[in-house]
């Protein structure tokens, strides 16, 4: 009976480390006739439509080398200009309101809601709900072939952000490491 318990509890620490895990929803899509393994160089357009300016620069500092470190895993180096590929990125962030409830059923004597004996119990519910504000930020990565400008690549993640910055600096590299391992390119081992 011990042995099923302690496998139980490393089923759930299996399931909670999964679910922390994916908090990040990740949407891509690509040119398939691309070959992404000529790519060895890449080049850093900016950030589309001034969307940076919705970022502090530490922010902004922890997303470029979150990337510069993926794309090195892969065996790609940044260079200043006119590299294999390049990339673009845009950044949103939402006021968003979650809504919560929760019910409560209360039945009176032994009968409660159910049928009982042909008649029914008496009973109430009362139900709470909880509205909380968070802000979803959204970073599209836009990737060009270098050469005849064609975009090749595209990666969305879409995440919860959190306003303790020591979270954060462990949080969008690891976001932006959800992201990368949609691209093509998998890290050299």
């Amino acid at each position: 009976m011990k042995m099923k318990s302690i496998q139980a509890s490393i089923s759930l620490v299996v399931v909670l480390l999964l679910f922390s895990c994916s908090s990040v929803k990740v949407v891509t899509d690509q040119d398939k006739t691309v070959d992404f393994t000529k790519f060895q160089t890449y080049s850093f357009l900016g950030w589309q439509d001034d969307s940076d300016k919705l970022l502090n620069d530490f922010d902004k500092k922890r997303i470029k080398e979150a990337f510069v470190e993926e794309f090195e895993a892969r065996g790609m180096k940044v260079v200043k200009d006119n590299g294999d590929m390049t990339v673009s990125l845009f950044v949103v962030i939402d006021q968003k309101t979650s809504t919560t409830a929760y019910t409560d059923y209360y039945g009176s004597g032994y009968r409660g809601y159910r049928r009982y004996r042909g008649g029914w119990g008496y009973g109430h519910a009362t139900t709470t709900y909880t509205e909380n504000d968070y802000l979803e930020g959204t970073i599209v990565m836009d990737v060009f072939d270098g050469e005849s400008k064609d975009q090749v690549w595209q990666g969305i993640a879409k995440a919860t952000v959190g306003h303790n910055p020591e979270k954060r600096e462990k949080t969008i590299p690891r976001n932006i490491g959800a992201l990368m391992n949609k691209f093509p390119v998998q890290p050299v081992k």
